[in-house]
């Protein structure tokens, strides 16, 4: 037998291989060919192979660069299927071009899909990472809501996306912001809070809701106006708040789609970051709202109120708009505090503040100020009439009558009124004239209104180039202290004598107190004056105390500003003890208004200078309309019975029974009484014969400098 290891090779024609243009492996996922130029070249005979007529195109596309001996691969997509193919050229002897290759296929679907869903998220997270920069960097809700919408659109390649808010009453939500929704959409569509509709179904179940079918879904039957836009399919989730839902994000499309749960999960860190910044937003709206507006009446404060005003006459330099504002207070309100306490004023306040606002126009700005003290800036007015018919409807509206939990109460205001007129106008300048016609009204009878004109800022300007003078007055040593002794009407001798600042001007001459001191009370420079004033009166008082047997009492006037001030007593006690002079031999005056306008501070600061020692004296009694129980609540020595009273005691029988009636009633108080304004012996006499102890006038004497003051107590005391 011949082996046949020992034969020779077998002819070329008789080796046996893989037959040309055919499949050469199928392995799962992985076809491989064997194909001819002839047959690569030719789509009909690829087909003839068993490969599909789309792929034998991509095929025939691209065998010639395979056959330049350059090996070549691309991705071929069926379906849902993805393929990579590979055609690799076979190597061919000497010389030759490649006549062969093979052509392998691979399905790469899963890893295709797996790549795309990693590019999906990574694509996802860029816009979620984009959009919470924008949420920390801009304070710009509508800003943000259209960014977001925008970036969900584009990365879910959705046809239309949205949010709708839900509104305070839960009724209803507006579309706030939307992509590929028709223009004016935004703001002017509204749906039904309710689950028929798919906005309102998704806020009942507070869950992702997918919707491949929006026509056909029983879910549904409030489908406008969504089904009028196209929409077939839909995805949407709630936005979340703190106390009920902020509203609905969605994501639309126009064709059948079956949004996938990764939709839902990107579309939730979406809704997630905006829950965030509207929540941060509404939190900041408040504060911002709490910092601009009066807690107790809602009302812009007076910061608010002044940020309006600075921003109306911008306009007005721009656009040449008019401009006018109304400062009032109320009449009297601090009775009401008084009688019925603090509470009853809030209530009032608070009741009051929608009667302001429903007499200007919603494009005026009504602010508390402070206290009870308002204003209202207008634009826009023709002339100082139409200001004039504000303040007329805002009197009218305060003066009907109030019914609150503490009562029903009947109330006025004075209002002042000041039309920006100058180029220069400023918002300090308007306040400053809008007050001057404010206490005019006030002057002039209360419950009514005065505009600023010409006469009052004559009288404004001199009210400012006073309190710069005499400022400059306090510096410079021109003023001075003169001295109206007050005798005893039994005697004839003087007990005390009264400080009364006189400024010496170089231009005016000598100044009486009734020109500056209400402008010193107004600017609030009476602190320093009337500090400086005790403590020149007081130095004086040492000096007669240390020349005279009898002690003489040195009386000062205290504005209503220093018995506001709880440290005033200290600041009076150190006073007479560095001039070692007894608090009893100084008595400070206040007048009846004092008691009035500032009743809760001067009950404790009376008190207590009662207690270090100071007489007190009520000065001006029976002007200030105050009640008679106020005598009782303040710890009062003397009682001066204003001259107004006492000029009429010879002649007019009220007056005379005025004053009788006073010094009976401050007797039975045990209260001294002194008589001011005495300028005739009748008046003297009459008071003296009704029981009045002591008394002050031209007729004993007038005002005296320090010096005359010292001789005439000299001589008097001593005679006495």
């Amino acid at each position: 037998m011949t082996n046949d290891s020992s034969r020779g090779p077998e002819p070329r024609s008789r080796r046996r291989g893989p037959p040309r243009d055919a499949l050469l492996a199928s392995l799962g996922d992985t076809h491989v060919f064997l194909l001819d130029r002839r047959v690569a070249g030719s789509e009909r005979r690829l087909d003839s192979l068993g490969l599909s007529s789309e792929l034998a195109a991509a095929v025939s596309e691209h065998y010639r660069a395979a056959f330049t001996g350059e090996a070549k691969t691309f991705d071929f997509r069926e379906g849902d299927r993805t393929c990579e193919v590979h055609l690799v050229p076979l190597p061919p002897p000497a010389r030759e071009i490649p006549q062969e290759l093979v052509a392998v296929v691979h399905d790469v679907t899963p890893r295709r899909r797996a790549e795309d869903l990693l590019a999906r998220r990574v694509e996802q997270q860029r816009a979620i990472a984009d959009l919470g920069q924008l949420a920390l960097r801009s304070r710009d809700v509508e800003e943000l809501l259209g960014h977001a919408v925008r970036a969900v659109a584009a990365t879910l390649d959705a046809d239309l996306c949205d949010i709708f808010e839900l509104q305070p009453d839960a009724e209803e939500l507006r579309l706030v912001a939307a992509s590929g929704w028709p223009e004016g959409a935004v703001g002017s569509v509204t749906v039904a809070n309710e689950p028929g509709a798919q906005v309102g179904h998704t806020l009942e179940l507070r869950r992702p809701i997918f919707v491949e079918h929006l026509a056909t879904d029983p879910r549904f039957v409030k489908r406008q106006p969504l089904l009028e836009l196209g929409v077939v399919s839909c995805l949407s989730i709630v936005i979340e708040g703190r106390e009920q839902p902020f509203g609905a994000l969605a994501a639309r499309a126009r064709s059948r789609r079956r949004f996938s749960a990764d939709d839902a999960t990107f579309l939730a860190a979406v809704a997630a970051v905006l829950s965030s910044a509207v929540e941060r937003h509404r939190e900041e709206r408040v504060t911002e709202h709490a910092a601009l507006h009066d807690a107790l009446t809602a009302l812009p404060n007076r910061a608010l109120g002044l940020d309006r005003l600075c921003h109306a006459l911008a306009r007005r330099q721009r656009e040449g708009i008019d401009v006018a504002i109304l400062v009032f207070d109320l009449d009297r309100f601090k009775l009401i505090n008084d009688s019925l306490g603090h509470g009853a004023g809030d209530e009032l306040l608070v009741a009051l503040a929608p009667r302001l606002l429903a007499e200007v126009r919603p494009t005026d700005t009504v602010a508390r100020l402070g206290g009870d003290e308002f204003l209202v800036v207008c634009e826009g007015l023709h002339d100082a009439r139409e200001a004039i018919g504000v303040a007329r409807r805002l009197g009218d509206a305060i003066a009907r009558p109030i019914a609150v939990p503490s009562g029903r109460h009947h109330i006025t205001a004075s209002i002042g009124i000041a039309v920006a007129s100058h180029a220069d106008d400023t918002p300090e300048s308007l306040l400053r004239d809008a007050d001057a016609a404010m206490y005019r009204a006030k002057e002039r009878g209360r419950g009514r209104y005065e505009l600023f004109d010409d006469a009052l800022r004559r009288h404004v300007l001199y009210r400012v180039r006073t309190d710069s003078e005499l400022r400059r007055a306090l510096d410079r040593s021109e003023l001075d202290v003169h001295y109206q002794p007050v005798v005893d009407l039994r005697t004839g001798a003087p007990v005390a004598t009264e400080a009364l600042v006189r400024w010496r001007h170089p231009e005016r001459g000598l100044v009486g107190p009734t020109e500056f001191i209400p402008i010193a009370e107004e600017t609030g420079l009476i602190l320093r004056l009337g500090r400086w004033v005790l403590e020149r009166a007081v130095a004086e008082a040492a000096g007669w105390q240390d020349q005279l047997e009898t002690p003489i009492t040195v009386t000062v006037n205290v504005s209503g500003r220093q018995v506001a001030d709880a440290t005033f007593p200290a600041e009076a006690e150190e006073i007479v003890a560095c001039a070692g002079v007894p608090p009893g031999t100084i008595a400070l005056e206040i007048t009846e208004s004092v008691l009035m306008d500032e009743l809760n501070s001067p009950a404790m600061v009376l008190g207590e200078l009662h207690d270090r020692g100071f007489k007190l004296i009520l000065d001006d009694f029976g002007t200030g309309y105050s009640s008679l129980s106020y005598l009782k609540r303040f710890s009062l020595d003397i009682l001066k019975i204003n001259r107004s009273f006492v000029s009429g005691i010879a002649s007019n029988a009220d007056d005379r029974a005025i004053v009788e009636a006073t010094i009976r009633m401050a007797h039975a108080l045990g209260m001294t009484v002194i008589a001011e304004g005495i300028e005739t012996e009748e008046q003297r006499r009459r008071l003296a014969a009704l029981g009045c102890e002591r008394a002050q006038g031209f007729l004993l004497s007038k005002p005296l400098p320090a010096a005359a003051a010292r001789e005439y107590l000299g001589r008097h005391v001593t005679t006495a």
